[in-house]
């Protein structure tokens, strides 16, 4: 069989193995209904942020409703020509939810697959080496748990223009923590396994070993704190959002907030309120849901509680 072939058959081999990873998340997903609800709002926000904008019937910004007589509709509660009420500003709240659920199906997606992504690797890589490379990464990773988020990502905004990308970075930068301490304490219990010290002893490479040996046995890990990092991300964009320091150009659910909290209707205008409030706690709520089955399978005594 020449090495080409080898060669070919392992990398099937190896697509098959993930492919069959992905298949059994995805049954067990089906197989808990509170997750599967997570499932089905997550997908159902996922659907606004790609076409929300494309389905306001109005310009969130720009677009001033008014009445037949031709007045601005300012504050108007709910009614047949606005179905979720008018802002101070005479703006459409519901143009202004489906168009800001893309900044922040942005900013969770690409934060939590961050958070995830680099809290993962850099546990990966400190658990499975240890020694120096381990120190190092850790005590980076203690310097990022003494850097408070909130006061630092406020810091740094204030001398750049804020704009979606940059803070999706902000936050990633700043919450792949926890998730690399967590990863790290299982890699130094699955690195000690039969499985791996037998890949060790076959000549199997340091990298194949952690790649293909090690991770996939800590990958529930990394699907649990790459769904907490959707949430945190979403979270921590609606916080700097209705601070001030969102996206200027565009409307998300945070900037709703500080919007109507800056016209001092916050207490009176509830259609203004509810919306946005209901978006974020909806989304950050079912990817808990998600969260929890997965801790379920991680720690069996959780289900056995409850």
């Amino acid at each position: 069989m020449s090495t080409d072939t080898t060669n070919g058959a392992v990398i099937f081999e190896r697509i098959d193995t993930w492919r069959t990873i992905l298949k059994d998340q995805f049954d067990f997903i089906r197989r808990d209904n509170l997750a599967l609800v997570g499932v089905i709002i997550v997908a159902t926000f996922v659907f606004l942020g790609l076409f929300g904008p494309m389905l306001a019937p109005h310009n969130p910004i720009e677009h001033d409703m008014k009445t037949e007589e031709g007045s601005i509709m300012r504050l108007s509660s709910p009614n047949a020509k606005a179905p979720l009420g008018t802002t101070a500003y005479g703006k459409d709240i519901l143009s202004q939810f489906l168009a800001g659920a893309r900044p922040t199906l942005i900013v969770g997606l690409f934060g939590g697959l961050g958070t995830g992504a680099i809290g993962f690797l850099v546990g990966l890589v400190s658990g499975y080496y240890g020694g120096g490379v381990d120190e190092v990464l850790m005590r980076l990773t203690d310097l990022t748990f003494s850097l408070p988020f909130m006061p630092m990502a406020l810091l740094l905004l204030t001398f750049v223009t804020p704009n979606i990308w940059l803070i999706t970075l902000i936050i990633a930068g700043f919450l792949w923590k926890m998730p690399a301490r967590v990863v790290r304490s299982e890699v130094l219990s699955v690195r000690e396994r039969t499985f791996v010290k037998s890949a060790r002893a076959s000549g199997a490479s340091n990298l194949r070993t952690m790649f293909f040996h090690v991770a996939p046995n800590v990958l529930p890990i990394g699907f649990l704190y790459t769904a907490y990092g959707v949430a945190w991300s979403i979270a921590a964009q609606a916080s700097l959002a209705f601070l001030g320091f969102g996206d200027p150009t565009m409307t998300s659910w945070g900037r709703m907030l500080r919007m109507v909290f800056d016209s001092g209707n916050i207490r009176i205008a509830w259609w203004w309120v509810f919306p946005p409030a209901l978006g974020i706690a909806a989304i950050t709520t079912s990817v808990f849901l998600i969260g929890r089955a997965y801790e379920e399978v991680i720690n069996p005594e959780i289900e056995i509680e409850s």
